[in-house]
């Protein structure tokens, strides 16, 4: 890091109400970490090392059952951390989950050592920990609900529109929504193709494009 450079606890709110002698600590205990998209940065059976704080790109964090089934659980954005990560280091558990990255991807890693004394010693520290812990849970607790009462084709109408550019393109196939969705690929098929015959998307190999936006914001909105 150069002197002109923002230091990296300022990027996180939380973080940057920190004592500074707090954040002198996770400034020189922590360290920089890249790795390219696809990387698997962490799975199951693994024990964390490290907090880490995702200064760039994408990581999704999906639950992969015994028999193969998947389903995405959060991910995690510039500027947020992993609370899967916390609730390891936490708990001295190992991860139950994946995470993998969805682009290159720049973080921080902070030492499970640090992790412990700052969680122990500063108050403000573990505010930030665990209103980011509830945050997520409260969000999981969310997801849970649509798996268990939700209508599929007002799950697979959101997540288009979540997933949507500015043009209405999403750059995806049926096997990765249904992993989205936690559902087989033949439903996730089935539902695109009514979606197609009412007029709202448009497939071709790899993409779907919304045509009727309003279409599926009505059937969101109504329905959900």
């Amino acid at each position: 890091m150069t002197g002109r450079e923002t230091p990296w606890v300022e990027r996180f709110p939380g973080l940057s109400r920190l004592a500074q002698e707090t954040k002198d600590l996770l400034l020189s205990k922590s360290s920089i970490v890249e790795v390219p998209s696809g990387t698997v940065i962490f799975g199951p059976g693994k024990s964390p090392e490290n907090m880490l704080f995702l200064l760039e790109g994408t990581v999704r964090v999906q639950q992969v059952s015994d028999t193969g089934r998947e389903i995405v659980l959060y991910r995690i954005h510039s500027g947020e951390s992993c609370v899967l990560t916390t609730a390891c280091l936490l708990a001295y558990e190992d991860y139950a989950a994946e995470g993998i990255a969805e682009t290159a991807v720049r973080a921080v890693a902070v030492p499970r050592k640090v992790f412990d004394a700052l969680v122990g010693q500063s108050k403000a520290f573990r505010d930030f920990v665990f209103a980011a812990f509830s945050k997520r849970i409260t969000d999981l607790f969310l997801m849970v609900d649509e798996v268990a009462f939700q209508r599929m084709d007002v799950r697979l109408g959101q997540r288009l529109l979540a997933l949507a550019d500015a043009a209405g393109a999403i750059a995806t196939t049926h096997q990765k929504l249904s992993v989205e969705l936690g559902t087989a690929r033949e439903v996730v098929s089935r539902q695109l193709q009514e979606f197609q015959r009412r007029g709202w998307v448009q497939q071709s190999r790899g993409k779907v494009r919304i045509c009727d936006r309003r279409a599926l914001e009505n059937l969101v909105e109504h329905h959900g």
